[in-house]
């Protein structure tokens, strides 16, 4: 899933982002706003973890998404 699919798929997935990452309060995942890379940053800040971690955590999320909408 590419970033544009994923803000199309926002509002859908918003409920899917904080039941998996559930340090990220409801204003988090607005400020994330469907943009991958502002994902990494709150999973950076929140979760402690390196950025290349926070990438990879998404990427497989988004893998997860990809194969469950297809």
């Amino acid at each position: 899933m590419n970033n544009d699919r994923l803000e199309g798929k926002w509002k859908q997935l918003k409920g899917e982002v904080r039941e998996k990452w559930g340090k990220l309060t409801e204003d988090d995942v607005e400020e994330i706003n469907g943009k991958t890379e502002n994902l990494e940053g709150k999973l950076q800040e929140k979760y402690g973890v390196a950025k290349e971690e926070a990438k990879e955590q998404v990427n497989r999320f988004l893998d997860y998404v990809d194969r469950k909408i297809a």
